[in-house]
């Protein structure tokens, strides 16, 4: 084959590839938006209070924070490819778990199972993600995310009309599960096969996140933290504080929801124009004032707008995190596990953070909070100069699969 026909032929695997983990991140929401539509028929299935469920509901931070550094090594071991379709087919057949739980000790164990699952697989494809990120010389993160907040949103709405039609959630979960896998393993089937060379050395089973995640991670926590609590405490506040009627409390969320997956979707663009810095710098100054509008709204109008303002701002921040992870160190995949575990402890303590100081105060504190930390979004925006993406390169250096 002539040099221009091979080169052609990487430029075509890079643009599948990047459709095949486009199709992985959506499959992966798909699940999430599955299980978070069926919590209530679980509660009731394991006879469950409110308190022990928020127990329940905390160890998929567990596991997932625990597993996510062994996805670097597994993906050493396994090859890029082969480690995303073991891992990714893991996440899919853990929704049934949790449905089959007839207690709290059982389904505290399920949903740790599912955390780690979900865990090592979102390392795998973020990694993957940043690798055809990469090679195309151009922002696809805010995309790949916007797919998943998109898969999430298919998800539970399949789980919304199977709820609504009294299905029982152990065939609901068991038909989705098998579905979502045969779909996922599909997609895995174009990833790139990138494999380790022979000499490098594997990565830790365990390790703290490297320097190099640490401040990324921090600006990840800001963003994580603002968005976990504008999702879980939004309804609550415009019911409790603006005195708003339910299904106004309710449409707020899900226009919150929307609103980033929107955003994400078409975030792309805008990095690719002004770069991740001032991206996220001008994306937390809009949500520190949206968040501003929620602290000081006397009628649901303005509380509204403040938090679609927050979603505005935070939709690309975590994304664009990732990105700058896989670019800030040596082992792309040690330093997105390090972001994403930063990450994910901030989803773990947000809510409860958030209605511990309502507790004590009052909700608008807690929104206060959460103001202050959207403006350290803009403020530390600058250690997310790493993913700012080069120029594209030309066809002819379009970088091979590593292959041992």
């Amino acid at each position: 084959m002539s040099e221009r026909g091979t080169q052609g032929r990487g430029v075509r695997e890079v643009r599948r590839a990047r459709y095949a983990v486009a199709a992985v991140f959506a499959v992966h929401g798909s699940v999430t938006g599955s299980f978070a539509t069926r919590v209530p028929w679980i509660q009731d299935h394991a006879q469950l209070g409110a308190g022990q469920l928020g127990i329940a509901l905390a160890f998929p931070a567990f596991g997932a924070s625990l597993a996510m550094p062994l996805a670097g090594r597994i993906s050493h071991r396994l090859g890029a490819r082969t480690a995303l379709r073991l891992l990714l087919s893991l996440w899919t057949l853990s929704l049934v778990l949790p449905s089959l739980a007839p207690n709290l000790p059982t389904l505290c164990v399920a949903l740790f199972a599912y955390g780690a699952a979900s865990g090592m697989s979102d390392v795998a494809m973020n990694a993957l993600g940043v690798e055809i990120e990469n090679r195309l010389g151009r922002s696809i993160m805010s995309g790949l995310h916007g797919l998943w907040s998109t898969g999430a949103v298919v998800g539970s709405a399949a789980g919304t009309l199977a709820a609504h039609l009294g299905s029982d959630a152990r065939l609901h979960h068991a038909l989705a599960a098998g579905a979502l896998t045969l779909l996922g393993l599909m997609a895995c089937a174009w990833v790139l096969d990138l494999r380790s060379t022979e000499d490098a050395e594997p990565p830790p089973r365990f390790a703290l996140p490297p320097r190099s995640a640490l401040l990324i991670g921090a600006v990840g926590f800001c963003a994580v933290f603002a968005e976990g609590a504008s999702l879980d405490w939004s309804a609550v506040y415009l019911r409790d504080r603006v005195g708003s009627s339910a299904g106004l409390a309710a449409a707020c969320t899900t226009g919150f929801t929307l609103t980033m997956a929107v955003v994400r979707l078409a975030g792309d663009r805008v990095v690719d124009r002004y770069g991740a810095v001032r991206t996220v710098r001008v994306g937390g100054v809009l949500a520190a004032l949206g968040g501003l509008l929620v602290v000081v709204a006397g009628v649901p109008a303005v509380a509204i707008g403040g938090f679609a303002l927050m979603g505005l701002g935070l939709a690309v921040v975590v994304p664009l995190c990732f990105a700058a992870a896989g670019h800030s160190g040596t082992d792309p995949s040690q330093a997105i596990a390090g972001v994403a575990t930063i990450t994910y402890t901030s989803g773990l303590i947000a809510p409860s953070a958030v209605g511990g100081l309502a507790q004590l105060t009052d909700l608008t504190v807690s929104f206060g909070l959460v103001t202050v930390l959207a403006c350290g979004l803009a403020v530390f925006a600058g250690v997310l100069r790493a993913g700012d993406r080069p120029k594209a390169a030309p066809p002819s250096t379009v970088v091979p699969d590593r292959r041992t």
